[in-house]
C-alpha cells in the first residue's frame, strides 16, 4: 500500500485500473439507527477508475454484533467474492448494507475481513466530519465527497463504463 494521500480534488478518472489501496488516518463513521456502527483511524481506501473511493474500516472497530451474514455472494475481477451482511440496530434494519472479503485475491489482502458500507442503506457515513453521498445505482458502494469529481460509474447508462 501506498502512503496516505493529499487531501485535494481527484478525478476518479485518473484512478487506476486494477484498484489501488490507500491508508486512510482520517476518522470515518458509519452511524445506524442512532448508533456508531463503524469508526476508525485506520481505513483503507479502495480507488478504482470511474468509481468514488471505497472505504473499508478493520474488523476491530465495527460492532460485529449489529452485522448479521445475509444470503448471497458477489464476485469482483480484482478482489474476489465479497460476502454480505444485514445491519440491525434494533427495530433498523438494513438488508445487506455492509459487505466484506474473507479471501481476498493475494493483492488485496491487506482488506481481508475489514467491512464496507454502502451510504445509501445506513443512516450516515462520515469521512472527517463530512457526510458522504452515496455513488448512484446501489450496486457499487463508493463514497462521496468534495474531495473526488466524476462523472461516476454507477448511475443508468454507465455500465458498461
Amino acid at each position: 500500500m501506498a502512503a496516505s494521500v493529499d487531501r485535494e480534488v481527484e478525478s476518479v478518472w485518473e484512478y487506476p485500473r486494477p484498484p489501488a489501496m490507500l491508508p486512510d488516518d482520517r476518522l470515518v463513521r458509519v452511524e445506524c439507527g442512532g448508533r456508531v456502527v463503524a469508526e476508525t483511524r485506520q481505513a483503507v481506501r479502495v480507488l478504482e477508475t470511474s468509481h468514488p473511493p471505497t472505504f473499508y474500516i478493520p474488523p476491530e472497530d465495527v460492532r460485529s454484533d449489529l452485522l448479521f451474514p445475509t444470503e448471497g455472494r458477489t464476485w469482483c475481477e480484482w478482489k474476489g467474492i465479497a460476502r454480505y451482511f444485514d445491519v440491525i440496530v434494533g427495530d433498523a434494519v438494513r438488508s445487506r448494507a455492509a459487505w466484506s472479503y474473507a479471501s481476498p485475491e493475494p493483492a488485496y489482502a491487506a482488506i481481508r475481513d475489514h467491512f464496507a458500507f454502502y451510504a445509501s442503506r445506513v443512516d450516515r457515513c462520515l469521512v472527517a466530519g463530512e457526510e458522504v453521498h452515496a455513488q448512484e445505482g446501489d450496486f457499487y458502494g463508493g463514497w462521496i465527497t468534495k474531495e473526488v469529481r466524476g462523472p461516476f460509474k454507477g448511475a443508468p447508462g454507465t455500465r458498461g463504463w
